[in-house]
């Protein structure tokens, strides 16, 4: 028997969704270009100089990956962006912002630094009896902190922005501190502008420095959340006393994405769990939390409460993770028609 959602009337969907094409967000963090080759392993050939398989690519797929995935799912909720963050003045880089202004990405923070890589993800795919299955990837990344110079132009450009958006999405993808998007110093200036600008809504997602972060909100799986509070990994600890310590730490809401197991939110009222939407047939979790991430920042900027937020989040996962092979989309129409389908109207 199909049950009512628990936070959220059909109502308040409609107005929260209607309200996201007003919405401008930021975006800054590490944007990557998803860079997939395609080889065939019928066409692969021995090379004459090492006696190895030489892989045979028949296509190429390309686009905005990291920062720019979230950047991507902003956009196919129909909210307004900005990206704020760097490239190297390489091919990756172009193809990286171009794939960032196709999808109507604004790029004017989105700056040049002559010394850096543009950060990319090669992801080879062995095409074999009709079916493409990933090998490993190779990594192109910086790996020496980005300087003075270049972290002020950064801090510029947020500052400069900071009053013509609505929130701001931070995403701190790179593992080696300082050496990317999210510094130090660009850190320093998000603390003060979130107090500057209290209406304005923070929040961020960080793989490895979670424990940097403070006076923000934060997205994270429950791994990320005990490493940004230095708990082991195999530490069995409770997921609502893991909420009330991140937010004790952060000082903000924090929203603790569990898989399958939906997600939990923790603020100043206490802690509260949503599932997950249970979805049949074959999933890719590539692209999930990503989901989450801008459909709970899209749904906060447009006046949704916390549990409205992470539900309308469980929702647009469930709504990616069926895309296979791809990080995947979803639209305001897929939002309310997988709504419909779960949940008495």
């Amino acid at each position: 028997m199909i049950s009512p959602h628990p936070f959220l009337t059909p109502t308040r969907l409609e107005k929260i969704l209607e309200t996201f094409p007003k919405v401008a967000i930021g975006v800054l963090g590490d944007f990557f270009l998803d860079y997939y080759l395609v080889l065939d392993k019928e066409l692969s050939e021995v090379s004459l100089e090492t006696g190895l398989e030489a892989f045979q690519a028949i296509s190429t797929r390309k686009s905005p990956g990291a920062a720019g995935t979230v950047a991507g799912i902003l956009r196919s909720l129909d909210c307004q962006v900005k990206a704020i963050g760097f490239k190297g003045d390489d091919g990756n880089g172009f193809d990286l912002q171009k794939g960032l202004e196709l999808i109507g990405v604004d790029v004017g923070g989105f700056l040049i630094f002559d010394d850096k890589f543009t950060p990319t993800y090669m992801k080879p795919l062995i095409l074999e009896d009709g079916q493409e299955s990933e090998i490993s990837r190779i990594d192109i990344k910086n790996r020496q902190p980005v300087s003075t110079e270049d972290q002020e132009k950064i801090t510029q450009c947020l500052s400069s922005m900071i009053q013509s958006i609505d929130g701001l999405v931070i995403l701190d993808q790179v593992q080696e501190k300082n050496c990317g998007a999210v510094s130090n110093r660009v850190l320093d200036v998000i603390g003060r502008l979130s107090i500057e600008f209290p209406s304005k809504m923070f929040i961020a997602d960080s793989r490895e420095h979670g424990s940097r972060f403070r006076n923000v909100m934060m997205k994270c799986n429950l791994d990320e959340a005990k490493k940004a509070l230095s708990i082991s990994e195999t530490t069995d600890c409770e997921v609502f006393q893991i909420g009330r310590l991140l937010f004790d730490q952060v000082g903000k809401p924090v929203f603790i994405t569990l898989g399958a197991d939906g997600i939990l939110c923790q603020n100043e009222e206490g802690g509260f769990h949503i599932p997950a939407l249970k979805m049949d047939g074959p999933i890719d979790i590539v692209g999930a939390g990503d989901s989450v991430m801008a459909a709970v920042a899209a749904s906060l900027c447009s006046g949704a409460t916390y549990k409205e937020a992470a539900s309308i989040g469980m929702i647009t996962a469930s709504i990616i993770i069926q895309q296979i092979g791809t990080t995947g989309i979803a639209t305001r129409g897929q939002i309310t028609q997988r709504y419909k389908e779960f949940f008495k109207t």
